[in-house]
């Protein structure tokens, strides 16, 4: 019996996999820079895995690379890089204080991080997902809930203050940021964001800013982002519960009995 032939792996396929193994590979150095007692470190380097996390699936579908493993291997690195490496920094940095209870927080926002990927790859061919249809995600991503399990230490390095060192502030954050994560609460994603003709310069005039902004003072933005991502919470509730009151709202009916056209700016 002759054996089937062996396929070629494509290169343009091997991309996006590499961008998502270096990833995995600056979530465990951000683990080592911890161990080290390097904490500047640790955290950019969990940064940097939120950056290329971003970047391979725009690659995946630039190049049409997408693939079973790459999904897989995408979620394994996203559970490493933004669940045991934030869980395993944090209690080497201050939640190791905390008697009993410090491990066990941890524990808890890296579980919640594997819980909220898990729910993510059972539904991600779900034919009835009301907040992805709607252009929101439900819950924090994991890159963004690793940031905000970050905040305290970006507060320390900004401040040099030893008050957001403490367990009896990081434990109760720990645990809020995981809840966050496995929470049902729409949150803006990026396919929800739309920026107006009008203000598409400014805006753009605001990302140049962020990025100098981040090489000469790196930390305090990071801080002014994950806060203002935080900020944003609030008002992507108010904005999904709007589509939800539009989308409940039967089409109104004109004199002939026929339905009238949507108004601008309503949810199609």
């Amino acid at each position: 019996m002759s054996e089937p032939p062996v396929r070629a792996f494509p290169f343009r396929a091997f991309v996006p996999n590499a961008v998502t193994a270096m990833a995995l590979c600056l979530g465990l150095t951000g683990i080592r820079f911890g161990i080290d007692h390097h904490w500047d470190k640790a955290l950019l380097a969990v940064v940097g895995a939120g950056v290329l996390d971003g970047m391979d699936g725009r690659i995946a579908r630039a190049l049409r690379a997408q693939s079973k493993f790459g999904e897989e291997l995408d979620s394994l690195s996203d559970n490493i890089a933004f669940g045991t490496a934030p869980a395993l920094i944090l209690f080497l940095w201050s939640l190791h204080a905390a008697p009993r209870f410090g491990w066990i927080a941890s524990l808890a926002l890296a579980v919640c991080c594997a819980l909220r990927l898990a729910r993510y790859n059972s539904r991600i061919d779900a034919d009835y997902q009301p907040h992805k249809s709607a252009g929101f995600n439900t819950g924090v991503p994991a890159p963004a809930g690793a940031g905000l399990a970050f905040v305290p230490i970006l507060l320390w390095l900004v401040t040099d203050n030893a008050l957001f060192e403490d367990w009896r502030i990081v434990l109760p954050w720990t645990l809020f940021v995981a809840v966050l994560m496995i929470s049902a609460i729409p949150t803006f994603s990026w396919s929800s964001i739309r920026i107006r003709q009008q203000w598409r310069m400014i805006a753009l005039l605001l990302v140049v800013l962020l990025g100098a902004s981040l090489v000469v003072a790196p930390f305090q933005a990071l801080l002014v982002v994950t806060l203002g991502y935080l900020a944003t919470i609030p008002w992507s509730l108010a904005s999904y519960a709007a589509v939800r009151r539009r989308r409940a709202t039967p089409p109104r009916r004109a004199a002939d009995g026929e339905p009238t056209l949507p108004e601008a700016g309503s949810a199609r």
